[in-house]
């Protein structure tokens, strides 16, 4: 395995934790453009916007699982138990079994991780996350040589879930990498942000960060892994195959059906401040363009 990720990025870089937390009035204002995403500039102070504090920023969040409106995780996500939690390790693997978070946690290395984070939505921001890479936990269950791919799988409790009821994507959420995305040491598992836990909304008590990645590969709620010799499926890929392509990298050569991904608007400076260039594979271009070399970015998007 590769040696630990050192990243570039400093707390001068980090989106101020009042800008992240203050989507509120951008994300109504995005609402009327037809984006779904943010608005804002990192690293920067929020312009004319009223910073909003952790009671408002968790009251206002995207997780389908509890419902299509924005209040609707604030008002559902409570139901969510997350302790006990276990994540069942399986398929190609040594030692399947299912795995305690706390065991988990206690045989992890947490660090801070300060990434750039980019949704297919182009906005982005920078994250202070902690978490401990992925390889790590991968390295508990023992990958076996024949795996090629690791599949990831969302908790699914239609009792505490009530956003489920609706079809707008086949439950469980599912996502997958290929095995050597997964192993890389950009690759983690997120266990909180800002120092504080991951609330339930946004994902507790662990998510998947793949920073090079479009946003929604980073899956929520995780509570299961497994080792395969194929392809997985993946949510948005099998709900448009068109517009969500497994890999995903962060790429501004490669539109979205319906968007350009070419630029970007930084979360904090407003929603009409001036968008930037989008970098590469989200800016991790020397990191982790080996992976990809001799393949196709457009027909692999």
């Amino acid at each position: 395995m590769a040696g630990r990720y050192k990243s570039p990025l400093t707390a001068s870089d980090v989106t101020p934790e009042h800008a992240w937390l203050n989507r509120r009035q951008l994300m109504a204002g995005a609402a009327g453009l037809g984006l779904a995403g943010l608005a804002g500039r990192a690293g920067a102070a929020p312009g004319d916007l009223e910073p909003n504090d952790w009671e408002e920023i968790t009251s206002y969040n995207n997780y389908y699982e509890f419902g299509t409106g924005k209040e609707d995780p604030a008002r559902h996500a409570d139901q969510l138990t997350i302790d006990p939690w276990t994540v069942r390790i399986d398929g190609l693997v040594d030692r399947p079994g299912d795995y305690a978070f706390d065991d988990i946690m206690s045989q992890m290395t947490i660090e801070e991780r300060i990434y750039r984070f980019r949704c297919v939505e182009a906005w982005s921001m920078v994250v202070p996350w902690n978490g401990f890479e992925l390889a790590d936990l991968l390295d508990l269950a023992g990958v076996q040589p024949s795996a090629k791919y690791v599949a990831f799988e969302t908790v699914l409790r239609p009792d505490e879930m009530p956003g489920t009821a609706y079809k707008m994507l086949d439950w469980p959420y599912v996502e997958g990498l290929r095995l050597d995305e997964a192993v890389h040491p950009l690759t983690i598992m997120a266990t909180g942000i800002y120092g504080r836990d991951i609330p339930k909304q946004n994902g507790a008590p662990l998510r998947l960060v793949v920073p090079w990645k479009y946003g929604f590969k980073s899956i929520k709620s995780v509570v299961r892994i497994t080792l395969t010799d194929s392809e997985p499926p993946t949510a948005w890929n099998k709900a448009n195959a068109r517009e969500y392509g497994f890999y995903s990298n962060v790429n501004p050569e490669v539109s979205h059906p319906r968007w350009s991904q070419a630029t970007e608007r930084e979360i904090g400076g407003g929603l009409f401040s001036p968008r930037k260039p989008t970098l590469m594979f989200n800016g991790y271009a020397d990191e982790v363009a080996s992976l990809y070399e001799g393949m196709d970015l457009a027909e692999n998007f």
